[in-house]
């Protein structure tokens, strides 16, 4: 630039000359001076510019590490996020697996559940079937009961409990039953082989019928049978499981109960085990109540033991209930079998003569038509005619029988029919050819039809009867049911027994619980008396503490003494040393003055023996008290050993008394042994004790003998020696004396404390005698307690004797009783026989009353005698039934009352019926109610379902919207929170939700339940009552069979048959609907299941929810995120500005471009814009690798970003571990700062006891002050005798000096040896700091340092600390004697406490023994009701047999009466129909003749059939009464086998029971024998502790004894002793007396030497004073340094602290540091290479014209008048070069071209020229000239609008700097680049060819405002390069002159 104004200055000096010169020179100077101003901006610049540049690369680093590090935390949460979401998917899995597995556990439930359930169905549709098809229908039950009874019977096989005896009865049911079978079957095949025969024969179409219909109720019975034997093994099966059931749960409970208690148990002595060792006064109370828990334990066990035994003696006492019922049952079923075996019997007889009978008819039609053939009748074949008359009389006969006969009888019967059948087929056979008796055998054949029909009416009869045997059956069931009714008042009966049983046992329990709280009582008095002891013991410690403390103080008096022996050795020494030197003052003294001395002695010696006198009085006066005093201890010693004499004998009385009492108690020994061993061990303990201090007080008085003796001898050698010396000693002694008072004082009060404790142990003595008194009470009252248990033991045999007595009687009566049956059976027998005889006697009367007359009279007396006979055993007889008869009305009674009892059973089954029905139909509603609650349930779970679905994909959204949000925004973490906040709601509303919908499940749950129990109640007693009804209408259907012959049986059937069905149906209704609804239970159960997982599933998911929730809030809640954000933010920032930077330096690429591009088109400036060119060439290379050096750094910054991310996690978790470290550090400080200041605790204390040390020597120095005041005088009275030898005063002072040193060397010996120990100390206290904090080295050596400083400075100090510490370890060992005897004292408690539980253990041993008893007595009685209720029962079964008997004989009678009368019957038929033939014979014949004929013959024939039937008549009496004797003796056969049977039975059974109770018994024997013995081992054990106890008790009064005489020579000794004592210091105190004398003498002279050394001691104590101040000042000083060392250890502590931290960050700055070094090299290289293209750019602008100007002038000249134009064109000339010449030539060729030309090439300049302001006085330029415009426009120019720019580095403003900041504010960040680059211009102007104040402004554009373009280049001119200065122009001047100037210059 200058050189192009250089040029166009040359150019206008061609034309104008001078101004061109000028002009040259300014724009020289002006060139000058703008290199100056841009030299000293650059130098500026690069000074400030560092500065400012690290600030803003310090700013850049901070904002990206904040970012790096939010960047960091982000990736943190991610992928903790992402560690969540997949911990999460994992326990879904997990949960959705276990869910599975769940359903398929319950699906095979189901299906197992089904299966079961179908199975059941098909049994039941089966059974179902069976009932509807079969004919009398076997009820559906058989096949579950058999079922059932196998499945029992397996359990009871497979069953270990069961009872021996249940397994012996069911043995004998199964070979019964099996018996019964094998007899059935040989019947069966029996009555197969008859209808067989009988079917060979030809039998009828009805007779097959009627087999039929005995085999269908043959079959039905067998079914009945199996079933009631199904039923009863059913029911067996059931009360076995019952039985067992209870027995488990009884004994289960049971162990359950004792595993609790044993645990209770060991949970308490684990307790005591461990309170044992410290058990104080208030866990007795604890102790206690434990101790209480555990007997109520243990009496609730005895309690429950009692119980279970009640209830198994029920469970037998039921059990033999049930199997007496069974065992009747049985007989009753044997009874009823027998009686149907009968019936069958006689049925299937008739049918047998039935058939015999249609076999006769044909036989006899044969032999009549043979008859009518043959007429002959030979006489041989009468007497076969005579034979078959006898056979069918016989017949006749055996009919009339069969009705009376048994089964056996029956058969017999049958055999002689078949064989006299037989025989008759024969005789018919061989007289076939006799025809005359053929008549005679059709009449007996029709006689025979006529038999046959009143048989067949006997048949129907029959059947009646047997009608009346079903209805006795019937009966007898009744009867059945009464006697279960009777067994069930029986077992109310029994049950009212076991609650009595149970009062008594509960009273027994009261007696117990009263006996325990005895016990209670007792225990809590021995506690009162244990805390007695416990007071007397800590009353005992602290006496012994008291002692202690005195021997401590006498220790340290001791102490004191020593010291003071040590002071007054250092003293005699110093007197020696002073006698050497009297003495030499003495000889010279005698030489000089032995007359003064005469006359002054002589004065002296009146004075001085006054004051010998009075002070020998003084002595005197306190040895006659120091007497007084010792004599009053020896008397208080003899009270005191006459108190223990005395106590001593009372203990030996007590002795005595205690060894009594032990040898009389049995509990309570041990306790009161080991009492008595404390107190005498306590006793021992205080005896040692005495004995050891009498001991130290014999060594006392003998080291203070010694002490004497040595003080005798020193005196003695100090008289021999000087006078002075003796002064002293006699001091010395007056001190010992004092010290010797003082020590008595204290004797005095250790005495006096002696006998309070002696008072106290009176006390203790006094209350251990007041409680063994107490003892012995409890002793004698345990005593009268056990004599009244033995003798309730001794009653209770007594019981058990008479018991075992009423056993045998009830033995004997069972014997006489089983007699008595015995004899009535034969006695019936009689009976029946006699009655018979009765009957045939009067047949025979009324046969034999038409035929009486030829009877002989001998028959007649005969039958008198009889019927005699008879009518005693008749009268017998009546009254027997008269008995019977009442017997049987009881019985009738009973069966009313039994009636009327079943039919209000009746009323009551109706009732339960309807109350049934009413509860099946409330329960229906129910179902329906529950059903729609279900279905309500199902509609709710579903909606929750999708709810919570819905839910779940909400939170999944605003999840991912979260994770996108944080992945876009970065920075919205706010936005984030609130969502947080709102899931959070949204959770706890679901958590909410679903609690409620719990609870509403458990509540739907619990009805459910309910609801499910109700059903199965009602379930279980349908079917109880089902099967009642079932029971019944099988009962009925029996009843309805025996019925079969009647005629509306067939109907009765049909009825049946349809209410079956109608019953089946029903059931299978009830069925059905069970099944329905546990199907439906079960639907619901399985329902409720899945909603409950489904709950859980979402619980589950709602806890990691919230557990996340927690998670994402403490992460965003953590400190470190702002740190990350701001990091981010930087870094954001950066990379803008570094994208700004790139853009604005594109565009200025691009500006450069289009400069070349226009500078190529003007030719004249083309050599300057090539080189731009190249410069602009270069510049660009060089932006383009800044711009690639930037890039590399932007992927740098990139990477470092991702490095600095991922080493975030790093970091992360090394802060975790430096915050664990950072809390282990301030544990340790923590600790550090404890020990601290228990440190500068015990300094504290330190000081404490310093200052009283310091008073301590302050007093010490007084007296040493006082003895040198002494000394003081002495001497002066020495330099008075001796003024002329002045060296003595040297050698006192050599000596005081050496005395100095010597105690010095002492003090400094003692206290290095104290120092060392304290070095010690410290090196390990110094140690364990070292560990703790390695940082306090230097710290821990300083203090060393300073405490060795402060050591050497305390030296005195450190001796006082010396004897602080002995105290220390005295108190430590009495603390350690205190330890021990706590010690002890625990043992002994513990060693107590073990006897006390040995006792109560004892106690409860005894307790057990005395239940046991109980238990015996009890179980001995329950035997006796047991054999008493057998008893009662057997003889109600005797009672109950002889009704049966007498039933039985009642109806044999009514039958054989029957039968009497239909025999007469027939008889008289018979006559009638002889008489009926014989007349229709007459009426055949039709003659008269023939009639009389026939008539005669028929005479005749009366007469003989007359004497026939009376032959027959004998003949047939004789065979009845053989028959009779033959079914007598049958039915005494059978009766006796009856009986055997019977009675074998009964053997086998009682056998059984005998071997049973033997068992039992030697069980109980041995059990017994057991307890015995070890009863009589603990008796032995017991004896042998009593016996051990009682020596042990001897023993130790012997050793109390022992112990006493010895005490008692010990006083007796200690007493002599004093009494030697007492002589010593009689013959020391008349040493003393002499030792006055002499020591009076010595005084005399000393008094002389007293008052030298008072002046001598005076100047002493001032300099000790002296001395006393400085210590005190140092102490002083040394204070404050420890004050001060103390602060600066605190503050060193702190700056330690604070070092560390600042450690710390000094490492992390200089990181930082290093880093922004880093960064600002890179930056400077980046600043120089700009400020070198700078340079270059200023250089190369230097010397050019400025276009502006030029064209500035150029329109100037044209604003120029048109006369001055030619001196503007002139001067630009001149600038430009232009000669003179040149421009005349130009103006001279045409005036007119050149304006024209000018203001053509000009014409639109006016446009573009900047609005230059106009100064006030300026006015038109059109009339001002050229060159005042000129200097005009150069002023306006050079005058700065701005002031003059100082290049600082404030106004080079960051990139983004606040200004522009506010400006852009309204302007979005996507074009702000744009923006900040481009504001201020236009895109379209070329800064280089637009005018100056649009393309570079001098002054800052208001757009713009002090930031202005971003780069350097781009800023305004005022802001870089300088300005013209305005030259100072003078108003008067004018413009030309002001050119002038300017070109001058």
């Amino acid at each position: 630039m200058s050189s192009w104004l250089g040029g166009l200055g040359s150019g206008l000096g061609q034309s104008l000359g001078q101004v061109g010169g000028s002009l040259a020179s300014l724009t020289g100077q002006i060139s000058n001076f703008t290199k100056d101003m841009l030299m000293e901006g650059t130098e500026e610049v690069e000074a400030e510019l560092p500065n400012a540049r690290r600030k803003e690369v310090e700013a850049i680093h901070a904002i990206l590490r904040s970012e790096n590090e939010r960047l960091k935390k982000l990736c943190t949460d991610l992928e903790e996020k992402h560690e969540a979401s997949e911990l999460q998917i994992k326990q879904q899995s997990m949960s959705y697996r276990n869910q599975l597995q769940q359903k398929e556990v319950e699906i095979s439930h189901l299906k197992a559940r089904q299966i079961a359930l179908q199975d059941q169905l098909l049994k039941l549709q089966s059974a179902a079937q069976s009932v509807n098809s079969g004919a009398g229908g076997v009820p559906a039950t058989t096949a579950s009961s058999s079922f059932g009874y196998g499945l029992s019977h397996a359990s009871a096989f497979h069953d270990d409990d069961m009872d021996f005896g249940d397994m012996i009865s069911s043995q004998r049911e199964i070979n019964r039953l099996s018996n019964e079978v094998s007899r059935l079957e040989s019947e069966v095949d029996h009555w197969r082989h008859i209808a067989q025969t009988s079917k060979a024969q030809g039998p009828d179409n009805s007779d097959q019928s009627e087999i039929c219909k005995l085999q269908n109720i043959i079959k039905e019975l067998k079914r009945n049978r199996s079933q009631e034997i199904d039923d009863h093994q059913h029911e067996m099966s059931v009360l076995q499981n019952a039985h067992q059931q209870k027995l488990a749960e009884i004994t289960r409970r049971h162990r359950e109960e004792l595993s609790d208690y044993e645990e209770r148990i060991e949970e308490l002595e684990n307790l005591l085990q461990q309170g044992g060792s410290g058990i104080a006064v208030t866990d007795r109370s604890k102790i206690q109540e434990m101790q209480k828990t555990i007997q109520v334990l243990q009496t609730e066990k005895l309690e429950s033991t009692k119980k279970i035994e009640g209830l198994e003696d029920k469970i037998k006492n039921i059990s033999k209930q049930l199997y007496s019922a069974e065992n009747d049952r049985d007989v009753l079923r044997k009874e009823q079998e027998r009686l149907n075996l009968e019936n069958r019997q006689i049925l299937e007889e008739c049918e047998s003569l039935k058939l015999e009978c249609s076999q006769l008819q044909p036989s006899a039609v044969k032999q009549g038509d043979s008859v009518s053939g043959k007429e002959g009748i030979p006489q041989d074949t009468s007497e076969e005619v005579f034979r078959l008359q006898q056979a069918l009389s016989d017949a006749g006969n055996e009919i009339k029988r069969l009705s009376n006969l048994n089964q056996e009888e029956l058969q017999t019967s049958l055999l002689k029919l078949n064989s006299e059948y037989e025989i008759i087929k024969r005789a018919t056979v061989r007289d076939m050819n006799l025809d005359s008796e053929l008549r005679d055998l059709r009449l007996n054949l029709e006689a025979k039809e006529q038999e046959l029909n009143q048989s067949i009416a006997e048949k129907e009869i029959l059947i009646a009867e047997l009608e009346e045997l079903d209805k006795q059956n019937q009966e007898a069931t009744k009867h059945m049911i009464l006697v279960k009714d009777q067994l069930s008042k029986q077992q109310n009966e029994g049950d009212n027994a076991i609650s009595k049983l149970k009062e008594d046992l509960k009273d027994e329990k009261k007696r117990v619980h009263q006996l325990e709280d005895d016990k209670m009582n007792i225990t809590k008095e021995l506690d009162v008396q244990k805390e007695k002891l416990i007071q007397s013991e800590l009353v005992l410690n602290d006496i012994h503490l008291t002692k202690q403390k005195l021997e401590d103080k006498v220790e340290d008096l001791v102490d004191q003494l020593n010291k003071s022996h040590t002071q007054n050795l250092n003293i005699q020494k110093e007197n020696f040393e002073l006698q050497e030197h009297i003495k030499r003052k003495e000889e010279e003294l005698s030489r000089v003055r032995d007359e003064l001395t005469q006359s002054l002695n002589q004065d002296s010696n009146s004075s001085f023996k006054d004051d010998l006198l009075k002070e020998r009085e003084a002595e005197v006066r306190n040895l006659k008290q120091n007497l007084s005093e010792m004599e009053q201890l020896n008397e208080n010693l003899k009270k005191v050993a006459f108190d223990l004499k005395t106590e001593n004998e009372k203990l030996n009385l007590a002795c005595e008394d205690v060894r009594h009492q032990l040898e009389e108690s049995i509990a309570g020994n041990n306790q009161i042994s080991l009492e008595k061993n404390a107190a005498v061990e306590a006793l021992k303990m205080e005896k040692g004790q005495l004995e050891a201090e009498l001991c130290r007080a014999e060594k006392r008085l003998l080291e203070e003998a010694n002490k004497y003796e040595r003080t005798i001898e020193e005196l003695s050698h100090a008289r021999n020696l000087s006078t002075s010396a003796l002064q002293l000693e006699h001091e010395r002694l007056i001190k010992l004396n004092q010290e010797k008072d003082l020590e008595i004082v204290e004797l005095k009060k250790n005495i006096e404390q002696m006998d309070t404790d002696h008072k106290e142990t009176k006390g203790i003595l006094s209350s251990s005698l007041e409680e063994q008194k107490q003892l012995t009470q409890l002793v004698n009252e345990k005593e009268v307690f056990i004599e009244k248990l033995k003798g309730r033991n001794l009653e209770l045999q007594e019981e058990l004797g008479k018991y075992t007595q009423t056993l045998r009687k009830n033995e004997t009566l069972r014997q006489t009783i089983e007699e008595k049956d015995r004899s009535l059976g034969s006695m019936k027998e009689e009976n029946n026989h006699l009655k018979e005889e009765l009957e045939r006697l009067r047949e025979q009367q009324s046969r034999a009353a038409p035929v009486a007359e030829p009877k002989p009279l001998d028959s007649v007396t005969g039958l008198e005698s009889e019927v005699l006979q008879l009518n005693v055993i008749k009268d017998n007889l009546e009254k027997e039934i008269k008995h019977h008869q009442k017997v049987i009305e009881d019985q009738n009674q009973s069966k009313i009352q039994l009636l009327q009892s079943l039919q209000e059973q009746k009323k009551e089954m109706d009732e339960f019926k309807y109350q049934h029905e009413q509860m099946s139909v409330s329960h229906t509603q129910l179902f329906l109610e529950k059903d729609e609650e279900i279905k309500n349930l199902q509609k709710t779970i579903e909606q929750i379902k999708t709810q919570l679905h819905e839910e779940r994909q909400d939170v999944q959204t605003e999840n991912s919207d979260i994770f996108q949000e944080t992945k876009v925004q970065g920075l919205n973490i706010e936005n984030g929170s609130e969502k947080h906040d709102l899931s959070k709601a949204e959770t706890e509303r679901l958590v909410k939700g679903i609690k409620e919908r719990e609870l509403e499940i458990k509540l739907l749950n619990e009805k459910n339940i309910s609801l499910t129990k109700q059903i199965d109640q009602l379930s279980k007693d349908e079917v109880g009552k089902l099967t009642q009804i079932i029971q019944q209408k099988d009962l009925e259907i029996q009843a309805l069979h025996a019925r079969i012959s009647s005629a509306s049986y067939t109907q009765d059937v049909v009825y049946l048959q349809q209410q079956l069905q109608a019953y089946a149906m029903e059931r299978e209704q009830v069925l059905a609907v069970l099944s329905e609804k546990t199907r439906e239970n079960s639907q619901l159960k399985t329902e409720y299941h899945k909603m409950m997982d489904i709950v859980a599933a979402k619980e589950a998911a709602l806890n990691k929810l919230q557990d996340e929730n927690k998670k994402l809030s403490t992460r965003f809640e953590s400190s470190g995120q702002d740190m990350f954000r701001e990091t981010v933010q930087n870094l954001s920032r950066i990379i803008r500005e570094k994208d700004i930077e790139i853009d604005a330096l594109s565009q200025k690429c691009q500006t450069l471009l289009t400069v070349l591009q226009t500078s190529n088109t003007s030719d004249e400036v083309g050599g300057v814009n090539s080189n731009q060119f190249e410069e602009l060439l270069q510049e660009r290379d060089k932006l383009k690798q800044q711009v690639k050096k930037m890039e590399e750094w932007k992927q740098q910054v990139m990477t470092t970003v991702q490095n600095m991310q991922h080493e975030s996690a790093q970091l992360q978790e090394e802060l975790h571990q430096l915050q664990a470290q950072v809390l282990v550090d301030s544990d340790n400080n923590s600790k550090l700062q404890v020990d601290y200041t228990g440190l500068i605790q015990s300094y504290e204390q330190n000081e404490t006891k310093l200052k009283n040390f310091g008073q301590e020597l302050a007093q010490v120095q007084h007296s040493i002050g006082q003895l040198c005041n002494t000394k003081d005088l002495l001497l002066g009275k020495l330099d008075i005798i001796s003024p002329q030898l002045p060296s003595g005063a040297s050698l006192t002072s050599q000596s005081a000096e050496s005395l100095r040193t010597i105690t010095s060397d002492v003090s400094s010996d003692s206290s290095k040896q104290e120092i060392e120990e304290l070095r010690k100390s410290l090196q390990e206290k110094d140690e364990t700091i070292r560990t703790l904090q390695e940082n306090n080295h230097r710290l821990s050596d300083s203090i060393a340092a300073t405490s060795e400083l402060e050591r050497k400075e305390h030296e005195q100090t450190d001796s006082e600390i010396k004897q602080l510490k002995e105290k220390q370890d005295v108190l430590q060992k009495s603390l350690k004697e205190k330890d021990l005897l706590i010690k002890a004292k625990s043992d002994q408690l513990l060693s107590l406490n073990e006897n006390f539980t040995n006792k109560v253990n004892e106690n409860e041993l005894l307790r057990q023994a005395v239940t046991n008893l109980k238990e015996r007595i009890l179980i001995l009685e329950m035997d006796i009701c047991k054999l008493k209720g057998e008893n009662e029962k057997i003889v109600e079964t005797s009672r109950g047999k002889e009704t049966e008997y007498q039933a039985l004989q009642e109806t044999n009678a009514k039958f054989s009466m029957m039968l009497r009368e239909k025999e007469f019957e027939c008889h008289s038929l018979k006559e009638k129909a002889l008489a009926f033939e014989q007349l229709l014979k007459e009426k055949e014949q039709g003659k008269t003749g023939e009639l009389n004929q026939l008539l005669n013959a028929v005479k005749s024939m009366q007469e003989k059939t007359i004497i026939f039937q009376q032959e027959r008549d004998q003949v047939m009496l004789a065979l009845k009464q053989k028959q009779m004797e033959n079914t007598a003796l049958q039915n005494e056969v059978q009766h006796l086998r009856d009986k055997e049977l019977r009675l074998n039975q009964e053997l086998e059974r009682l056998r059984n029971h005998l071997l049973e109770s033997e068992d039992s018994y030697t069980r109980e024997v041995l059990a017994a024998e057991d307890r015995e013995a070890k009863l009589r081992k603990k008796v032995t054990v017991l004896e042998e502790k009593l016996v051990s106890s009682s020596n042990a008790m001897e023993s130790a009064s012997h050793q109390a004894t022992l112990q006493v005489e010895s005490l008692q020579e010990q006083l007796n000794v200690v007493s002599k002793q004093r009494d030697e004592t007492a002589l010593q210091l009689s013959v020391s105190q008349e040493q003393v007396k002499q030792y006055a004398l002499s020591l009076s003498n010595l005084q005399m002279v000393l008094e002389h030497f007293q008052q030298e050394e008072k002046a001598m001691y005076s100047t002493e104590l001032e300099k000790h004073r002296q001395l006393t101040a400085e210590w005190k000042k140092k102490a002083e000083n040394l204070e404050g340094q420890l004050v001060s060392l103390q602060e600066r250890l605190d503050e060193a502590n702190a700056a330690l602290d604070s070092a560390s931290r600042l450690t710390e960050q000094l490492d992390l700055k200089e990181e930082q540091i290093e880093e922004l070094k880093k960064q600002n090299e890179l930056r400077q290289e980046m600043l120089d290479d700009v400020q070198k293209k700078l340079m270059n750019l200023v250089n190369s602008t230097e010397g050019k014209v400025d276009k502006v100007l030029m064209r500035n002038l150029f329109i100037g000249h044209f604003h120029t008048p048109k006369n001055q134009r030619h001196e503007a064109l002139r001067l630009m000339g001149s600038i430009l070069g232009i000669k003179k010449e040149e421009m005349e030539q130009l103006f001279n060729e045409d005036q007119g071209g050149v304006t024209r030309w000018m203001t053509g090439w000009l014409g639109g300049g006016s446009k573009s020229v900047p609005n230059t302001p106009l100064r006030p006085n300026q006015q038109s330029l059109l009339n001002s000239s050229f060159s005042e415009l000129f200097v005009k426009f150069l002023e306006t120019e050079s005058h700065p609008s701005v002031p003059p720019p100082k290049l600082s580095v404030h106004d080079m403003k960051p990139l983004d700097s606040p200004g522009r900041r506010k400006l852009d504010a309204s302007v979005p960040e996507s074009f702000k680049d744009a923006a900040e680059s481009r504001c201020g211009r236009r895109t379209d102007v070329n800064p280089f060819l637009a005018p100056r104040s649009a393309a570079v402004p001098l002054i800052n554009p208001a757009g713009l405002g002090p930031g202005g373009p971003g780069h350097l280049l781009l800023k305004p001119i005022s802001d870089v390069l300088p300005t013209f200065t305005p030259l100072p122009v003078l108003p008067d001047n004018s413009a030309g002159a002001v050119l002038k100037d300017l070109l001058k210059q």
